[in-house]
């Protein structure tokens, strides 16, 4: 008689970095035949499990705050979230998308309005925004921001402490955008700062480490990749040109 082969994808909660695929995967291993977890997208795919979602749950949280759900998808979406590359790009980085694109519209209205437009003017504006913003994110919770950013960050790596003041140093270049204050000592200080920032981030991607990326604190899951080299070059790029 032939054993039938069964294998689910679950849909995983609460990971941020490798270590937490090795944990997860370990929790897994004794409720199936094989177990593959990843961390983009954050999927478990367990092979003739013997155990429900419920009980996996259950031994989840005794390590963590993990859990796992069914992944839904629809008769249009089948294939393996491999084959979808690009819907799973833009899924996973949604949120960052609509917070930057709040953002960019709001900055650009409040320019228009004010004719003529002065692109130095809504420059400082979007980077106000920007910093004001993403530092509140780091700050709901600065506790689980310093671990993430220590895992990639190369002062952060070997100080700690710079994680929990960095979400200030975001809030500081907000509020200094927003008053143009000084703006020579603020671009300046932007330039070294995210150029800084941005190396941690291209070693990491250079390297292909399966860690969170800690650009909005850790609300969301996001990935680190090339977007968040963007994000930082971005900023240190529209300082430098306010300089020149």
């Amino acid at each position: 008689m032939t054993h039938s082969e069964k294998t689910i994808q679950l849909a995983i909660n609460g990971m941020h970095c490798g270590s937490c695929v090795k944990k997860v995967t370990a929790v897994l291993q004794p409720f199936t035949e094989e177990v593959k977890v990843t961390l983009s997208p954050p999927v478990a795919s367990l092979k003739n499990p013997i155990a429900s979602i419920a009980q996996l749950n259950k031994a989840l949280a005794k390590v963590g705050e993990y859990n796992v759900s069914e992944l839904n998808l629809t008769k249009t979406s089948q294939a393996p979230l491999k084959d979808q590359p690009i819907a799973n790009w833009v899924r996973t980085y949604q949120p960052l998308f609509l917070i930057v694109g709040y953002i960019l519209l709001t900055t650009l209205t409040i320019n228009f309005s004010q004719e003529p437009f002065n692109i130095e003017r809504w420059m400082m504006h979007f980077m106000a925004g920007f910093f004001l913003v993403f530092s509140f994110f780091k700050m709901l919770s600065i506790h689980a921001f310093a671990n993430s950013y220590a895992m990639y960050d190369l002062l952060a790596m070997r100080s700690k402490i710079y994680g929990f003041i960095y979400p200030f140093i975001e809030l500081t270049l907000g509020l200094a955008y927003l008053l143009a204050f000084e703006p020579r000592i603020t671009n300046t200080a932007t330039v070294v700062i995210m150029g800084f920032s941005s190396l941690g981030v291209i070693r990491a991607v250079i390297k292909k480490q399966k860690i969170r990326c800690a650009c909005l604190g850790t609300v969301f899951e996001l990935p680190m990749s090339t977007i968040t080299i963007i994000e930082d070059l971005l900023m240190a790029g529209m300082a430098a040109w306010m300089l020149i």
